[in-house]
């Protein structure tokens, strides 16, 4: 396992977050971003879709970041300027809790996003749909979310409220673009193994909608930073129990490939109408 800063439990992770923002800077020649967004599985395109891209760099070269482990993700960062003059910092560089390097670097993309300037956060996720109304390939909201992770991206007595975590206001908009988007609750699971029937069961009966691996610890960090907080979700597949036949990551990738021009072109639009 590689390490780096972020691992000295004696760092300060905004500092360095700070750093990554002046490598951003540095190597995009843009001084400050309005809105980040962190691509999950499926919506790679909608970078394309965005506006125009002016920079694209190695999320190595910025300090605190490394390649991401998991196929259908890019390893970059890019600056997009939107034809409404915004500046848009896409992350396709996700660090997931079950690689193993703690919740720090899980949490990096969003804190250097931050200290960029970004107000906003679209966080997006390829995630398995516990609503049997559901089909993979449908795009949702995230209107709240379950961690259940045992961890938090925050340290010490540190109380952040959580009240609106994805904000109503941004959800408002997305349905101007879209009125038929419905929502749910996300809910965090360590991973990596795929949830069991009896943990989706247990997340459907405390009130989950969506089971997945990424997305809640991101959020936690981006309203600590001030942020407000936009969730999508791709439903790649019925969660086990629900769907009858057996999980596979082949399967999220295959999902994501076959919604992606629909759900980009969707994203897209969201974040012009931000």
């Amino acid at each position: 396992m590689t390490t780096g800063p972020l691992d000295d439990p004696a760092s300060d992770p905004f500092e360095i977050a700070r750093q990554a923002a002046a490598d951003i800077a540095r190597e995009t020649g843009v001084p400050r971003h309005d809105v980040a967004l962190t691509l999950g599985s499926g919506w790679g395109k909608a970078a394309d879709l965005i506006g125009e891209t002016t920079a694209t760099i190695p999320a190595e070269e910025v300090a605190g970041f490394s390649r991401p482990a998991l196929e259908g993700h890019s390893g970059t960062l890019r600056s997009i300027l939107t034809p409404g003059g915004a500046r848009v910092l896409v992350i396709g560089a996700r660090t997931h809790f079950y690689e193993g390097h703690g919740v720090r670097r899980v949490v990096h993309s969003v804190r250097a996003a931050a200290a960029t300037g970004a107000r906003i956060m679209v966080l997006t996720n390829g995630a398995g749909g516990i609503r049997e109304g559901w089909r993979p390939g449908q795009p949702v909201l995230i209107a709240d979310h379950i961690n259940l992770t045992a961890a938090s991206p925050l340290e010490g007595a540190t109380f952040v409220d959580l009240t609106d975590l994805y904000a109503q206001r941004l959800r408002d908009i997305a349905r101007t673009v879209d009125p038929g988007l419905d929502e749910g609750v996300y809910c965090q699971f360590r991973g990596p193994q795929y949830e069991t029937p009896a943990e989706v069961r247990m997340a459907r009966a405390i009130g989950g909608d969506i089971v997945g691996m990424s997305t809640a610890l991101e959020a936690i960090a981006a309203r600590q930073a001030g942020m407000e907080v936009l969730g999508f979700s791709l439903i790649t597949n019925l969660a086990a129990g629900i769907q009858t036949t057996p999980l596979s990551h082949a399967e999220v990738i295959e999902a994501g490939q076959a919604a992606e021009p629909v759900i980009s072109a969707l994203l897209a639009r969201v974040i012009g109408a931000l």
